[in-house]
């Protein structure tokens, strides 16, 4: 598929990378989501970005009780380094573990050199805690291009845009997020949030009991392109 550019707001206090604190001991893991099949269900992705963070432990618990699994795209140096027990935890749970860089700079305006550090890091980290690095990355805004491409597709990672989000890093409403997200939502869609705003939580039971109503079936990224895996270093804004 073609790369694109898509625009969202900065993540605040986004720096330059800085090397990781003390390295866990690895331990797998990583278990099986819900079982769907989304070559008959008719599925959209739920994912969240730039966690883990002070709401992700609630988030988890909507989740389990919803029967649910989502893909986190994993910040680094804000989530991964302070919340490690989280990211355990969400791969125990049979959640997606994807890369959303160390630090959120916008990759088209570094070097390809510290693209690779913002991605490695991660990727480093994550399969420290949990057994296995992603498979999946975001660059944060959307921005691509060839050179991102080029970096994702040497460590392995496909790019995941999306096609609808609530834009909860600016408004805070429980029901404008929703109500946003149901408007925009369709089968083989990407629907993206955040688990760092105090929102997007307490939104979420209404997204996936909307969702459903719909006939809608909320899961990961990997079990929504089911059998046509994503490519390492293509950028994707959804199934189709």
């Amino acid at each position: 598929m073609a790369l694109v550019l898509v625009g969202a707001a900065v993540l605040a206090g986004c720096g330059t990378a800085s090397s990781p604190g003390p390295k866990p001991s690895p331990s797998s893991s990583w278990a099986a989501p819900y079982p769907v099949d989304c070559r008959k269900a008719s599925c959209v992705a739920l994912t969240f970005d730039a966690g883990p963070g002070p709401y992700t432990e609630s988030l988890l618990e909507v989740l389990k009780a919803k029967r649910v699994n989502a893909t986190f795209f994993l910040l680094g140096k804000s989530g991964v380094a302070r919340y490690p027990d989280l990211v355990r935890r969400e791969a125990s749970a049979g959640h997606e573990l994807a890369n959303h860089t160390w630090s959120h700079p916008r990759l088209t305006e570094v070097s390809a050199v510290e693209i690779r550090r913002q991605l490695a890091l991660v990727q480093e980290q994550v399969k420290l805690l949990t057994g296995r690095a992603p498979s999946l990355m975001r660059p944060p805004q959307g921005r691509t291009d060839p050179r991102v491409a080029e970096v994702s597709r040497s460590l392995g990672l496909a790019q995941i845009l999306w096609t609808v989000t609530a834009s909860d890093y600016r408004d805070h409403d429980p029901k404008v997020i929703t109500q946003r997200v149901l408007a925009g939502a369709g089968r083989n869609g990407i629907i993206l949030l955040h688990d760092v705003y105090p929102g997007t939580v307490p939104a979420v039971p209404g997204i996936i009991d909307g969702l459903r109503k719909r006939g809608l079936t909320p899961v990961t990224v990997s079990q929504l392109f089911a059998t046509n895996k994503p490519q390492p270093g293509h950028a994707y804004r959804n199934a189709t």
